[in-house]
């Protein structure tokens, strides 16, 4: 009897510590997908006096706000010699590091976007900095790795190793035009390598983003990565941004083409993938709620656990203060219930 009663308690003990190690799992694998805002404008509402407000009216830290969403991590873009202008100026490394304390003292992740830029590059505009207009292509190198290096080292300073670090801005057609341009692949791959190298050097676990528009344009993205692959390029992660109001779309016209881009890029290239921009019209409150939801799933589905995160762009840029229609903020200040969709 005794040893019948021995069998049953281990048996009972070893049920149960297969179902916490199973649940543990869950919850740390839940824990550690990334689930943030892109809040570059935040300390400019602040100064200029924009109020951030719960939905019960009270007041309230816009951090707190978005972390009582659900949102784990920040990303942060940073200009190279930025002006002071509300709306895109700012971003230096120095309010970068400042807004990355802040975002650390919440207990946020941190990524890092370089722009490589004065002010804001993507598909259309890769300027290079003023400072670095009459640069050769060589000098262009060394001035992509110290100004990677001189940001890092000054997160490093203040305790910060960010988890992530983006290199270039939505490239679809390279950076720092023209010498960057991805009709020169074999240039572009240089710059894009001296990022990656001047990350590692700082800290080797700090995961390097390559970032397209078009998250559901799949031809874009493998012409992109199968030159990137050809020419030797170093990365982590494949970033990509999803917009359907740019592309004069409803979500539910392409949500499958993203799930279908994402599981396609992480197979093809064995890369992890991240959506690191996401926005719906303001105005739009269920369709977009409805629009996260689906592009969480779509991340969370891809296999083997390599679909890592959803960052909203500028969710508190609300239209009032920044005349940008797909934040996820209510005109009297509130968040839109569209951000109840980083809860769940």
């Amino acid at each position: 009897m005794k040893k019948v009663f021995c069998s049953l308690v281990i048996i009972v003990v070893l049920v149960f510590s297969c179902c916490t190690t199973n649940k543990s799992t869950e919850v740390a694998k839940e824990n550690s997908f990334a689930k943030g805002a892109d809040v570059g404008w935040l300390p400019q509402m602040e100064v200029t006096g924009y109020q951030f407000y719960d939905a019960d009216g009270s007041k309230k830290d816009c951090l707190q706000l978005l972390k009582d969403r659900g949102m784990n991590t920040i990303r942060l873009r940073v200009w190279v010699n930025p002006s002071d202008d509300k709306a895109s100026g700012h971003c230096s490394k120095e309010e970068t590091v400042a807004m990355a304390i802040r975002a650390q003292k919440m207990g946020m992740r941190i990524m890092i976007n370089f722009h490589y830029s004065d002010s804001w590059a993507d598909p259309g505009k890769q300027n290079k900095p003023a400072a670095w207009k009459n640069h050769t292509f060589s000098e262009l190198l060394n001035d992509v790795y110290s100004h990677t290096t001189d940001v890092l080292k000054a997160l490093k300073s203040v305790g910060i190793t960010p988890e992530w670090v983006q290199v270039g801005n939505e490239i679809p057609g390279g950076m720092l035009w023209p010498e960057g341009s991805t009709d020169n692949f074999g240039q572009l791959a240089q710059l894009l390598n001296k990022g990656y190298e001047a990350t590692k050097a700082i800290d080797p676990k700090i995961k390097v983003i390559v970032h397209l528009d078009e998250g559901n344009n799949s031809k874009k993205f493998r012409w992109f990565f199968d030159n990137a692959k050809a020419n030797n390029v170093k990365y982590d992660v494949i970033g990509l941004s999803y917009y359907p109001f740019w592309i004069k779309t409803d979500y539910k016209e392409n949500i499958a083409d993203l799930a279908n881009n994402l599981n396609d890029m992480a197979s093809r290239y064995d890369k992890e993938v991240m959506v690191v921009e996401v926005g719906g019209i303001d105005t739009q409150e269920q369709n977009t709620h409805d629009m996260l939801v689906a592009v969480i799933k779509a991340v969370k589905a891809v296999p083997n656990n390599k679909g890592l995160g959803v960052i909203y762009w500028e969710p508190q840029g609300a239209k009032s203060w920044s005349h940008y229609e797909l934040s996820a903020w209510r005109s009297d200040g509130k968040p839109s219930m569209a951000l109840d969709a980083f809860k769940e």
